[in-house]
């Protein structure tokens, strides 16, 4: 089967290729070639890289990963199933024979079911799919819009524009945007500006509204969509896929998402690119958020603003490459390690004077190559386990925690992390033996001595005074 490439797309391919090539060079650092770029660790949401990742822009098509996300939260929390038939409205029909738009088409007396609409979502971007499933969850697109901002905060991606807007006494969003104040607004499911849904905008959003999201806002999305629901990736990496195969209405859908193999332009081809989600309209620009995995590690990314599709890509290429070159994930410290200054902690009433103690879990972070030695730690005992005198009172089990190993960065690049992120920084300090307390017998000659020793040392003290 022939791939379908427009003329213009390969002029403007060609146009670009001189200037942005990558040659596949490891780079010792990383200069964007957008205005607006995030890197992230998809394991513990540690930032990378970032450069105007806190400006709310328009995202374009990269708002239906939230759609995505609430789409996969309500068939794994069982609200509805993938071969559940899904109503299409009279307004859906027709927007969906709208080619202008990304789309797939439907009719309203023919069936669909939830998982061939939302491949069509996570391949082709399709928008009146996206709506058709927005409504069948929550009975209506405004209401899934709102139920996508309450998601937006939960999941950490900060504070919407209308709630910062409020504060500076401002709601037209464009102009809270510009102030530089709140983070994401979503005012439909697709990304599409709500001037080209022919008034049928959400309930709640303005006719003229468009989408925000900051790149952090994006990145902190994404973070969550492959973590929560990683096999959101099983569709988004496939290259292309026939809706309606056998019908009149057959769409050969080839992923956006040029950098899977076996899509629009070889040249694009990425092994280790397997997602996410592409979005492009006039006031967004070219946006992408990537996903790929190497040797176990897996970045996230966000490109807002390139010139073109094939800049977005290979912008997205050399983020990519530079932090796998750069990054990798490193134990700093073993698990089960001995602490130096805290090899024991005396013991009060055991058959032991001390128990020995150690950390629980090892430490492991996606650390740049140069900063290997720049970690140390700090070890805090639980006071409220401790006497007076700064002992354990036995008797003791193996594994009782007694406090913790705090992980502690030394070097000139301070690490940030996504919103909620990062905090895995310590891990409990335990004791490693079993110390019995002691009989009555012991603890009675114990204490007869102590007396003794005590009252050796104040005559001692006494008669050394006397000289």
């Amino acid at each position: 089967m022939f791939k379908k490439v427009n003329v213009w797309m390969l002029i403007m391919m060609f146009s670009f290729v001189s200037v942005f090539t990558y040659t596949g060079t490891a780079e010792a650092s990383y200069q964007p070639g957008v205005d607006t770029v995030i890197l992230v660790d998809a394991d513990s949401g540690k930032i990378l890289y970032e450069q105007n990742a806190e400006q709310a822009l328009p995202p374009a098509s990269m708002t239906k990963m939230m759609s995505e996300y609430l789409i996969l939260e309500a068939v794994n929390e069982g609200d509805i199933a993938w071969d559940d038939i899904v109503p299409v409205s009279d307004h859906l029909a027709e927007l969906s024979h709208n080619r202008g738009l990304s789309n797939v088409p439907m009719r309203t007396d023919e069936e669909y079911t939830v998982e061939e609409l939302y491949e069509s979502i996570a391949i082709y971007s399709a928008n009146a799919a996206t709506m058709a499933l927005a409504e069948y969850i929550s009975g209506s697109e405004g209401a899934f819009v709102e139920e996508m901002n309450e998601k937006g905060k939960e999941l950490g991606m900060g504070e919407t524009l209308r709630e910062a807007g409020q504060e500076y006494g401002l709601d037209n969003l464009e102009e809270v945007a510009a102030e530089g104040v709140g983070d994401f607004q979503f005012v439909n499911t697709t990304g599409l500006p709500n001037s080209l849904l022919n008034g049928m905008h959400p309930d709640g959003t303005g006719p003229d509204e468009d989408n925000f999201m900051s790149a952090k806002a994006s990145a902190t999305l994404a973070y969550h969509l492959v973590n929560d629901y990683p096999e959101v990736l099983d569709v988004a990496s496939i290259p292309e896929k026939v809706f309606r195969e056998g019908t009149d209405d057959a769409v050969n859908m080839q992923n956006w998402n040029w950098m899977i193999e076996g899509t629009q332009l070889s040249d694009l081809d990425n092994q280790y690119v397997d997602g996410l989600k592409t979005g492009h309209t006039n006031a967004a620009g070219f946006t992408f958020t990537g996903t790929a995995e190497r040797d176990g590690q897996r970045l996230v990314s966000v490109v807002m603003g390139a010139d073109s599709e094939v800049h977005r890509f290979q912008e997205t290429e050399r983020l990519m490459e530079w932090g796998f070159n750069n990054f990798s994930l490193q134990e700093i410290f073993p698990s089960d390690m001995t602490l130096d200054g805290y090899e024991t902690v005396p013991v009060a009433k055991g058959q032991e004077d001390e128990v020995a103690i150690a950390s629980t879990d090892g430490v492991s972070m996606v650390i740049h190559e140069d900063d290997e030695e720049a970690y140390t730690y700090s070890v805090e005992l639980d006071e409220s386990m401790l006497n007076e005198d700064g002992e354990l009172e036995a008797p003791i089990e193996e594994g009782t925690v007694v406090g913790q190993m705090a992980v502690e960065y030394n070097g000139e690049n301070e690490a940030a992390f996504l919103p909620g992120e990062g905090n895995q920084l310590a891990v409990d300090v335990v004791t490693t033996e079993n110390v019995e307390r002691a009989g009555w017998f012991s603890l009675m000659a114990r204490g007869i001595g102590d007396f003794f020793s005590g009252l050796w040392t104040s005559v001692a003290d006494t008669v050394r005074g006397w000289f």
